[in-house]
């Protein structure tokens, strides 16, 4: 898709056009394997209409700290604590901990219970070496659980992070790709105030249906019947060519979506928009997919 075509958005008083996501690896195998991978990370699931997860984790990866979580609701909108909204609410992370016994209660804080209730999307966490138990519980206003909550991981810390990614070896190809995109996913993103599709880079081929997760920093996410500071929510928009084919507003507060697309060109873009205005908050994000393939549900 052009580029240029694509209109400008008003981010406070700025014109600024949209960013482009993050592209596909430059390294031939490490293009290879992050592109083995496209079906996995984007998968519709139909069988569970609510629940919650971890977007680029799961059982048995390793990992080096500090490492990426991003997390993903399905059926459900995110909120801020303190602010009630039925079918919303906000993520926490338990480390090394069971699930409470008292469904009553509120979440307690401390290390091994920690809160998101801003609206997060993700966080950074630091583990030292070792095996780790990690599962997501979605909570209420007042961080009383709905009881919507992932299966627990057990993840395992090997080393400490550097910024250089583990080598991918051709003659060890699938131990080494394995390794290599365990880490990839969890690698953190650099700081800053963006938003931005998680789960699938500019120029990826996809097979439709597909769901997409996004994410967003330095902002929280807010459902619409609510407002908080430094908050707002996820608006897609799908483009063939230079028309605009369908929006999707998340005002619920949702952190995903699954889209059905003929096969062609798209491109997406991803804005992160004031709940009552619709005004961009951040640059909005933009990706070329490429649909090649369709599957039934």
């Amino acid at each position: 898709m052009s580029r240029t075509i694509l209109p400008l958005f008003l981010v406070g008083v700025l014109l600024l056009p949209p960013a482009t996501a993050a592209p596909l690896p430059a390294d031939e195998l490490e293009r290879e394997c992050w592109l083995r991978h496209t079906r996995e990370r984007t998968r519709v699931n139909v069988r569970e209409p609510t629940g919650v997860e971890f977007s680029n984790l799961a059982r048995g990866h390793q990992l080096r700290s500090p490492f990426q979580v991003d997390f993903a609701v399905r059926g459900m909108g995110v909120v801020p604590a303190g602010k009630p909204l039925d079918g919303a609410g906000h993520h926490h992370i338990l480390v090394n901990t069971p699930l409470p016994v008292n469904i009553q209660a509120q979440i307690p804080f401390s290390d091994t219970h920690k809160h998101f209730g801003k609206g997060q999307t993700g966080t950074v966490l630091d583990l030292p070496p070792g095996r780790h138990k990690l599962r997501l519980l979605f909570a209420d206003h007042e961080h009383r659980p709905y009881f919507v909550f992932s299966p627990e991981l057990e993840v395992t810390v090997t080393a400490a992070r550097t910024a250089r990614p583990l080598p991918i070896d051709r003659r060890n190809f699938e131990s080494s790709c394995t390794a290599w995109y365990q880490d990839e996913l969890a690698r953190p993103r650099p700081p800053g105030e963006l938003v931005s599709l998680l789960n699938l880079r500019d120029g990826e081929a996809v097979t439709s249906p597909f769901n997409l997760r996004f994410g967003v920093e330095g902002f929280g996410v807010c459902a619409a019947g609510q407002s908080a500071e430094r908050s707002g929510h996820f608006m897609l928009e799908v483009y063939q060519g230079n028309r605009l084919q369908r929006t999707v507003d998340l005002s619920n507060g949702a952190t995903q979506t699954n889209l059905a697309l003929a096969n062609g060109s798209y491109g997406l873009v991803l804005r992160f928009v004031d709940g009552k205005t619709r005004r961009d908050l951040l640059p909005p994000s933009e990706t070329a997919v490429q649909v090649t393939g369709q599957e039934r549900v």
